[in-house]
C-alpha cells in the first residue's frame, strides 16, 4: 500500500509547488480534482485532452518527484433534476476517464448522483424510509428510470477506456452503503466499484471493517480515501445521526468530520488497514481533510503521521513458520 493524498486541500498551491510539498511529506501519490465539487485547480482537463505535449509534460512533473496519480476525481451529480449542473458533472466525467485513460490513471472518482422524485423534480431527493410508501415508490423510479439506466451506460464506457469507476459511499446520493453499492455494482459492471471512505460510514452506524470485507470479497474497493469522523453521542441524543445543522455548529453537531485518528483510535485504523490488505487492496490510501477544528497543515500532517504509523507497505512473506 501506498499514501497520497487528496490534493483539493492545497488548491492555493501552484501544481509544482503543491507536487513538492506532498514529496516532502513522504507521500508516494496525488489524486487530482478535475472538476465538479472538487474544481480543477491542478488538471486542465480540456488544455491536456487537446495536447499530447502538454500531457507528457504534466506526467513529467508527478513522476521526476517520485509521485504517481492515483485518481482524478470529479464528484458531482450526473443525474441531478438541475438539467445544467447534471450535464456539467456528465461532460465531466465523459472528459475525465479519456483524460485518465492517456495518462494511464486507473481511478476515475465520482458519486452515484441523486435525481429529483420526478421528471418534473427541481430539486435532489434523498428518500431515507420505505414509509409513506410514496417514499418507496419514488426510490424506485430513482433506481429503474435514472440510475441504472445512467452507470449502465458509463460502466460501459469507462470499462471500453480501461478505467475503474470509484462511486464514493456519500449520504445524500443513492450509493452511499455497501448494499447499495453492490446492487448497483450487479446492474451495470465490474468497472464500477466504490470510493471507500469511512468517515461517511462511521456516521451512518456502519463499521468500516465489516464493509470492507464485505466489498473487498467482491474486488469492489477501488480507491479509498482517509478521513475520519466524531461522534458526540449527547449530540446525538439531540439531534440524531441525520443532524442537518451546518458543518460550521461544530459544538452542537451529532458528528464532525476530522484527522485521521481524532475520530476513532490509532487502533481502530490499524484494523481498517489490516482489513484492506486481508481482503484484496493493496492500493493508495488517499488522505483526505475536512477537519474543522485544525488548520490544513496541521490536520494533513497529524494524518499523514497516523497512517505512517499503521499502514503496511511491502508485501507479505512466506509463511516460514507453517
Amino acid at each position: 500500500m501506498k499514501l497520497g493524498v487528496f490534493t483539493v486541500l492545497f488548491a492555493e498551491k501552484s501544481f509544482e509547488d503543491m507536487l513538492d510539498h506532498v514529496k516532502a511529506s513522504g507521500l508516494k501519490a496525488v489524486e487530482i480534482g478535475t472538476g465538479g465539487y472538487p474544481g480543477n485547480s491542478h488538471c486542465n482537463v480540456d488544455e491536456l485532452l487537446e495536447s499530447e505535449e502538454k500531457r507528457k509534460q504534466y506526467l513529467e512533473k508527478v513522476h521526476s518527484r517520485g509521485l504517481e496519480i492515483s485518481a482524478f476525481s470529479c464528484h458531482g451529480n450526473p443525474i441531478s433534476p438541475d438539467k445544467a449542473f447534471a450535464k456539467e458533472s456528465h461532460e465531466s466525467f465523459l472528459k475525465t476517464v479519456k483524460l485518465a485513460q492517456m495518462l494511464d490513471v486507473p481511478v476515475v472518482n465520482t458519486f452515484s448522483g441523486t435525481p429529483g422524485d420526478s421528471e418534473d423534480g427541481k430539486f435532489p431527493n434523498w428518500p431515507v424510509a420505505p414509509w409513506p410508501n410514496e417514499y418507496a415508490d419514488i426510490l424506485e423510479w430513482q433506481w429503474e428510470k435514472k440510475l441504472i439506466p445512467y452507470w449502465k451506460e458509463q460502466g460501459h464506457f469507462a470499462k471500453e477506456h480501461g478505467v475503474k469507476i470509484g462511486l464514493e459511499l456519500h449520504a445524500g446520493f443513492l450509493v452511499h452503503t455497501p448494499y447499495t453499492m453492490l446492487k448497483l455494482r450487479e446492474a451495470t459492471n465490474e468497472a464500477i466499484g466504490a470510493n471507500l471512505d469511512p468517515s461517511h460510514l462511521w456516521w451512518q452506524g456502519i463499521d468500516p471493517v465489516a464493509a470492507i470485507k464485505i466489498l473487498g470479497k467482491e474486488n469492489a474497493i477501488h480507491h479509498f480515501h482517509a478521513k475520519d469522523t466524531y461522534i458526540d453521542q449527547d449530540n446525538v441524543n439531540m439531534y440524531g445521526l441525520t443532524d442537518m445543522q451546518p458543518y460550521s455548529s461544530i459544538q452542537t453537531r451529532a458528528w464532525n468530520f476530522r484527522s485521521v485518528g481524532y475520530g476513532h483510535s490509532i487502533q481502530e485504523w490499524s484494523n481498517i488497514v489490516s482489513a484492506l490488505r486481508t481482503f484484496g487492496y493493496d492500493y493508495v490510501i488517499s488522505i483526505e481533510h475536512e477537519d474543522p477544528i485544525m488548520s490544513i497543515d496541521e490536520g494533513f500532517s497529524r494524518a499523514v503521521k497516523n497512517l505512517k504509523s499503521v499502514i503496511i507497505e511491502e508485501a507479505p512473506t512466506e509463511m516460514w513458520w507453517a
